[in-house]
């Protein structure tokens, strides 16, 4: 395997917008050939979590919700945004409380991901959780509208081969779920 690339160097950096659900900054970079790049911009978020959940009689919890960015009605794994200081498992296991009101189970970490490692510093957090049971009910935010489905493995792997579900952040974790 070849040896890392050298880092670019920043040369100046301003924030373009701080806002609680994004902050974009425009970096002044030079490259290790010496080359400056006036404008690259990056996106800063929290990192984020996703959970493919499994409830103890072998049913996928999924949701359903509007994605205003896309202007459609996506389905997905129970996902959310890290808090400060919080931790990943952490993280997981209240967001997949607070949307669906399932908890319990087994957990285990399947993977961390890059968004868009060219634009974007975080990271999501894909976990697997077995044996879940329905402790509570939902309690969402104030921008959250979402319903809850429980889907057989053939219902999920279909959804997955007709291009149904199309967020990336929730494809990679199904199929590497799927391929063990």
């Amino acid at each position: 395997m070849e040896k890392d690339s050298p880092k670019w160097k920043i040369v100046d950096s301003e924030y373009i917008i701080k806002r609680p659900w994004l902050t974009a900054r425009r970096d002044k970079v030079e490259l290790p050939d010496g080359r400056i790049i006036e404008e690259y911009y990056v996106l800063e978020y929290p990192d984020w979590v996703n959970v493919i959940a499994i409830t103890k009689d072998g049913q996928f919890i999924m949701e359903r919700q509007y994605r205003h960015a896309l202007g459609k009605n996506c389905i997905e794994l129970p996902c959310g945004l890290m808090e400060e200081g919080e931790i990943p498992l952490d993280a997981a296991k209240r967001e997949l409380l607070e949307e669906t009101g399932y908890g319990g189970g087994e957990w285990s970490k399947l993977m961390s991901i890059a968004p868009n490692s060219s634009s974007m510093t975080n990271l999501t957090h894909c976990f697997l959780a077995v044996g879940v049971e329905k402790i509570a009910e939902q309690s969402l935010d104030a921008t959250e509208e979402l319903t809850v489905h429980l889907m057989s493995e053939s219902e999920v792997k279909m959804l997955l081969e007709n291009g149904e579900i199309i967020q990336a952040l929730m494809i990679a974790p199904l199929y590497k779920y799927f391929s063990k």
